[in-house]
């Protein structure tokens, strides 16, 4: 008898067992057809020369060897069931048993085996339906006989293990081992279903998605095409992509795009939100992301633009060649934020499209003038309805580049409000060291501003936080002389106005004369705006001669400017011929330029009073402070006047505003002028903030002061001798015709005018 140790057992029937084992090769030599053999269950697996008693369940079956094939295939017709009572396996690895007969302890119901057979049949049949090989199925189904023996053949397929396998063959019952090899065939086949089903499904679904891939692909391809044939064509969804393609935008930013676009694909055109979706991409693909290849600038062809585009302004035009040079050298597109501080109308604006033209770079202006909301700067987020970019980032898109020259104008003229503080929004634009990565509120993601060049303008740098400028070089813009006016005027005003009405040469002539009587009598400022405005209502006037059919060049005398012009002449501040005592000629900075103004004081009865007038900040009203006890000290048999008397004070023009230190100088001479009774002559002028050491301390504005003393007929002015140095910044002209005279004490003045 051989016994047949196996490990994946199938469920054995009262019919054959068909089935591969490697243990019963090295015993087919001996076996013979219609020997008997024993079947063991394994409980796990072991090779036949490591097997042990302790491995094999204690029941088997006993059957009949049916045949054996050349490659292993065993048919054993099983007939009883046995229990093992012993196990001896020898040197030989030879197993030994002792065993007995199993009975069943009850008779089956053939007619329920009937009907549960044909009932499974009738679903292996279905089941086989789903594959391939239902014929063969059909075939197999036809030689089964009983429950057992199909569950026998289908056993190979079950997922049960080697215990659950022998618990069915230990029950005695034969009802109920019918009954759970039902419950496995019928388990079997629904778990076949539900996962050929899912299969099926994922199936389905995969071919879905690869159809759907492809019907993309293709589509694309087809679109392609047509694009190629029809750029017109484009749709708004294609072009974003390919924008967002070519834009060489940062990573950052090229995934807020590719989000952005998914839902403009996802919303669909009748969204609510697809405007705000379209409008946020369409400015983000626009943007220049590439940064500009850094370009040789050529030096002499860079001066001779800024001089012919700009008259005067040589160390403006200094500065600027001096950047140029450096972006030469260290390759780099930027360099120090420039401020341009000084009169309207002096070219701080326009000089910045010089300086674009010079760079060979796009030039973009900012007017930052009244500005109070920190959005204007930074953006609006998208939350908001509305939303749109910031100023700066605006500009950047204008320009169609990443590195303009871009101008933010009148940056003295921001303001706070609870929307924000705008000029804490410039830190990070104009702070070189965080201008890489700026993030616009509306965008958000970073742009880099490393490349731009920007140059702010302003009017005074009064108003302007401190950790604001001390990001940016201060360049001053003095005012121009009348022969730098003139110049300006006949160089560069003249013929654009004259071009812009179509006026050519030879229909209108205008002498020197008439631009300087216009200089002189008809503007009062710094710059040339107001200059610049005459000069276009004499072209308009010509015009209007010209066009009624005028042979004649039309030609304008200074006579005519009354006329022409339809204005009085300007009143300009002159100094009389003679002053009484407690009246000087002081100078003053304004935003529009430099001026004279007079300090009158005066003694009225009283009780030692002091009264200030004429609209005077404190700061004014300190120096005036100072100036009364510094004369007092400097006077004391004079004590008697301030006690019986009070002292006026007085600075004409009463509405205007007025406030700084530099009047200290001009008040304390007023004053001792007064108490000596000794007049100062209208043409001497001064300025300096004065301390009650009697020490005359350096100024601001000096060019500005020193040509308003020029233009007012001033001949001698003092100045603090700190200011000496600043005398580089004044124009020849001016310095030709004023005696300038520097002091250190208010003692070297006051021997200087005749009251020492």
């Amino acid at each position: 008898m051989i016994v047949l140790p196996l490990y994946n057992i199938q469920l054995i029937s009262r019919g054959n067992m068909y089935f591969q084992t490697d243990v019963f090769k090295s015993l087919a030599g001996k076996a013979v057809q219609d020997e008997k053999v024993i079947i063991l269950q394994n409980k796990y697996y072991q090779a036949r020369n490591e097997m042990t008693a302790d491995n094999f369940y204690k029941i088997g079956a006993v059957g009949t060897l049916s045949s054996i094939s050349p490659d292993g295939y065993v048919t054993v017709t099983v007939t009883s069931r046995i229990n093992v009572e012993e196990i001896s396996i020898n040197e030989n690895h030879e197993i030994e048993l002792n065993i007995s007969r199993r009975n069943d302890e009850d008779v089956l119901d053939t007619n329920k085996e009937a009907e549960t057979l044909a009932a499974l049949k009738n679903d292996v049949r279905d089941l086989s339906k789903r594959f391939q090989f239902s014929n063969f199925v059909e075939l197999l189904l036809s030689g089964i006989s009983n429950v057992e023996e199909l569950a026998a053949s289908l056993s190979y397929w079950f997922k049960n293990s080697n215990e659950e396998m022998q618990n069915i063959l230990a029950n005695d019952s034969v009802n109920k081992r019918m009954a759970l090899m039902e419950q496995e065939i019928v388990e079997y086949v629904e778990v076949t279903k539900v996962t050929t089903d899912a299969n099926t499904a994922r199936e389905q679904e995969y071919k879905d998605l690869y159809r759907e891939s492809a019907i993309k692909k293709q589509m694309e391809y087809l679109q392609k095409e047509l694009d190629e044939m029809h750029p017109e064509n484009v749709t708004d969804i294609q072009r974003f992509e390919n924008k967002i393609k070519d834009s060489g935008m940062n990573e950052d930013a090229r995934k807020e795009a590719e989000k952005v676009l998914n839902r403009l694909k996802q919303e669909g055109h009748h969204s609510s939100e697809t405007g705000m979706l379209y409008d946020y991409l369409d400015f983000v693909t626009g943007l220049s992301w590439k940064k500009e290849e850094t370009r040789f600038i050529d030096l002499p062809e860079a001066e001779k633009i800024l001089d012919e585009d700009h008259y005067g302004l040589a160390k403006v035009k200094k500065r600027i060649i001096q950047q140029i040079a450096v972006m030469n050298l260290k390759r780099k597109q930027s360099g120090s934020i420039l401020l341009f501080v000084g009169a309207p109308g002096t070219g701080k604006t326009s000089i910045g499209k010089s300086i674009a033209k010079s760079l060979g770079r796009k030039y973009a202006r900012v007017s930052l003038g009244g500005v109070r909301d920190e959005a204007d700067i930074r953006g609006h987020r998208r939350t908001y309805i509305g939303a749109m970019p910031g100023r700066i980032m605006d500009a950047i898109s204008k320009s169609g580049v990443s590195n303009p020259v871009m101008v933010l104008d009148e940056i003295d003229k921001l303001s706070q409000s609870y929307n924000g503080d705008p000029a804490s929004a410039l830190l990070e634009v104009l702070d070189p060291e965080q201008n890489n990565t700026f993030t616009d509120h509306y965008m958000n993601v970073p742009y880099d501003l490393s490349d731009v060049l920007f140059i702010c303008t302003a009017n005074s740098i009064d108003t302007i936080p401190a950790p604001l400028l001390n990001r940016m070089e201060v360049i001053n813009f003095t005012g121009y002389t009348p022969d730098e006016k003139l110049k300006i005027a006949r160089k560069h005003l003249l013929p654009k106005s004259m071009d812009a009405m179509g006026i050519n040469d030879k229909q209108l002539e205008v002498s020197d004369d008439v631009i300087n009587t216009i200089i002189s009598d008809y503007t009062r400022e710094a710059g040339v705006r107001g200059l610049r405005k005459r000069i276009d209502s004499l072209c308009r006037g010509a015009a209007v001669m010209i066009a009624r059919g005028e042979d004649e060049p039309v030609k304008i005398t200074p006579e005519q400017l009354r006329t022409e012009l339809d204005m009085r002449p300007v009143h300009h501040d002159t100094v009389p011929e003679s002053q009484k005592p407690g009246v000087v000629t002081g100078l003053a900075w304004t935003a529009v330029g430099g001026k004279i103004l007079y300090i009158e004081t005066l003694f009225t009865k009283g009780k030692g009073g002091i009264i200030i007038t004429g609209k005077l900040g404190e700061v004014m009203k300190e120096s005036a402070q100072i100036a009364v006890s510094l004369v007092k000290s400097m006077y004391p048999d004079k004590s008697k006047l301030f006690e019986e008397n009070d002292l006026h004070i007085h600075v004409p023009e009463g509405a205007v505003p007025k406030d700084g230190p530099s009047a200290g100088i001009t008040m304390t001479t007023a004053i001792a002028s007064l108490v000596t009774g000794n007049p100062v002559k209208p043409t001497f002028a001064m300025t300096g903030e004065v301390s009650l050491r009697g020490v005359v301390s350096a100024i601001g504005g000096l060019p500005e002061k020193l040509m308003a003393a020029e233009r007012a007929g001033v001949k001698q002015v003092f100045i603090p001798a700190e200011n000496e140095q600043d005398l580089i910044d004044v124009a020849e002209e001016v310095k030709n015709n004023l005696e300038i005279i520097p002091v250190n004490t208010v003692d070297e003045v006051l021997a200087a005018v005749g009251i020492k």
